[in-house]
């Protein structure tokens, strides 16, 4: 089983916000591949499917962008599930609206969504792809951008954005994380 966990924080007042790109991610994944996300469990939304063979599960937790780690924790000690078959899909300040970076391993880098998953699984050493929201501009802080929507000349980049994820998720079913980020990263 692969586990694809998207971050975000719940409700409607966050839907569109550039934290929340994990959360679009999941959604037009489970669009394209007609998974639907039912009753929550583990502290999350959850959604399961079976492409080309290989069962799928996409989280999308409900505790909050800072405390995820919670959910991620519900899930794997429940499930059993492998760390090594995990991805997390989450917005990053460090790469340009547009873009994406995969890496299987590293700091939170400031992103405590992903400092609560170090918290709470014990490692660094877990598969992310992270989603380009860029920096903002000087002076406004940094709370207040990463829960504004995202610009109108920025939507284009950010489906585009939202497509390449998906297609590197597909990918990744097939194939190891390593040839995924050798596809993915350029």
């Amino acid at each position: 089983m692969k586990w694809i966990v998207g971050l975000g924080n719940p409700g409607s007042a966050y839907d569109k916000t550039r934290h929340n790109v994990g959360f679009m991610t999941l959604d037009a994944f489970a669009a394209r591949h007609g998974i639907v996300f039912g009753p929550s469990r583990c502290k999350a939304h959850i959604g399961e499917g079976n492409i080309g063979g290989t069962k799928v599960t996409l989280i999308k937790p409900l505790t909050y962008m800072n405390l995820s780690g919670e959910s991620v924790h519900a899930f794997m000690s429940y499930y059993k599930a492998n760390l090594e078959d995990l991805i997390v899909v989450y917005d990053d300040l460090d790469t340009e609206v547009g873009k994406i970076r995969l890496r299987y391993q590293g700091s939170a880098g400031g992103h405590n969504g992903i400092k609560s998953i170090i918290q709470h699984t014990g490692t660094q050493a877990f598969n992310r792809i992270r989603m380009g929201i860029s920096r903002p501009v000087p002076g406004l802080a940094i709370v207040d951008y990463v829960l504004s929507s995202f610009a109108k000349k920025e939507k284009e980049y950010l489906l585009q954005m939202i497509d390449n994820s998906c297609d590197a998720i597909e990918y990744s079913l097939d194939h190891s994380f390593e040839q995924t980020m050798a596809k993915y990263n350029g």
